[in-house]
């Protein structure tokens, strides 16, 4: 079984005031996304909506190159989530991209995979299961940032040795001069390539008191992240919660979610289940739990679970529990 993140998505409590000092304003954003003004105040957002968001900044900036320097060398330092911070205030550049990549985890939807070799230093950048493909402009900012925290961190103007992106993010010539290396667009991936001597350069702003703290708090929102309900003990809870209303579809659970119906498919194949099963279990667990209510009768409890017809009601239980509701109730109420 795969393990996923959550199904919403983190903004980082200084973006918007970063896009602000870009000149831009975040009611402008939201309104070219078609996103309720509210959202601003929001924590976290959906999947689609976090996507939307990034697409309107696109659109505002101009040129996605210089909108990706900007925000990166734009964003307070001060302001930085604590994921971020124990990134900032690492023992060297090393240990700093390897609690980046370590709690990048905690912000889906992208993943970060770090490897050295042959003098070179890889950071790979994968998308999570989502049904479009992040944003460019969002790709090339989160490389970017891992290029940023290396500069501020150690005091000096770090250079990569390449960067590629599978998507093509404007002034090329731009993000040259800002990442100090050649870019190639169109790659079949998206990596930022490191010097490796380079990642035991100490950082400046290394607090060891501070990681102190981030650190275990970190690792145990890790922890309670691993222990989050699957995807598909989420479904069966909406549905259970919605039976009465009749059948369950899945495109309004799924949106519920913050995804399509084809990525909820696609993750619930992944947990080795489908939404015709869970809405059977959901049936089944809901008919026993009702069934040991004795002011509930069977009409009644056929209607909660979603049946038009009582007898079809009958012919699944019997599936179930090789009994009628009746029987079944009767041997458990004894019991």
């Amino acid at each position: 079984m795969k393990s996923h993140t959550s199904d919403r998505i983190k903004m980082p409590p200084g973006f918007w005031s970063g896009i602000r000092q870009l000149g831009l304003a975040d009611q402008d954003i939201v309104r070219k996304a078609r996103l309720p003004l509210t959202i601003i105040n929001e924590s976290e957002v959906t999947a689609t909506q976090y996507y939307s968001i990034w697409k309107a900044y696109t659109d505002l900036i101009g040129d996605p190159a210089l909108g990706i320097i900007k925000l990166a060398t734009a964003f307070e330092t001060a302001k930085y989530p604590s994921s971020v911070l124990a990134t900032y205030h690492a023992r060297d550049y090393r240990d700093a991209l390897n609690r980046m990549v370590r709690y990048k985890r905690l912000c889906p939807p992208g993943r970060l995979r770090m490897s050295e070799e042959g003098g070179y230093c890889t950071m790979d950048l994968d998308w999570l299961e989502t049904e479009e493909p992040g944003p460019p402009i969002l790709l090339g900012i989160t490389l970017a940032c891992l290029l940023e925290f290396g500069r501020r961190g150690t005091g000096q103007h770090v250079s990569a040795h390449s960067l590629e992106l599978s998507e093509s993010v404007g002034n090329a010539e731009a993000l040259e001069a800002y990442f100090g290396c050649r870019i190639r667009f169109g790659s079949k991936r998206n990596r930022l390539t490191l010097h490796q001597k380079d990642l035991d350069l100490p950082f400046m702003s290394f607090n060891e008191d501070l990681l102190e703290i981030l650190t275990p708090a970190l690792d145990q929102s890790l922890h309670d992240r691993q222990l989050d309900p699957s995807i598909a003990d989420k479904v069966k809870w909406i549905m259970k919660r919605s039976l009465a209303g009749g059948r369950p579809d899945i495109l309004p659970i799924a949106r519920e979610l913050g995804m399509s119906g084809r990525t909820l498919q696609r993750r619930l194949t992944d947990e080795n289940t489908s939404f015709k099963r869970l809405l059977t279990e959901a049936r089944h667990e809901q008919a026993c739990e009702y069934l040991t209510d004795p002011s509930l009768d069977t009409k009644e409890i056929a209607f909660l679970l979603g049946y038009e017809v009582l007898n079809s009601f009958y012919r699944a239980f019997r599936q179930w529990e090789g009994d009628t509701p009746t029987n079944w109730r009767s041997v458990h109420s004894a019991s």
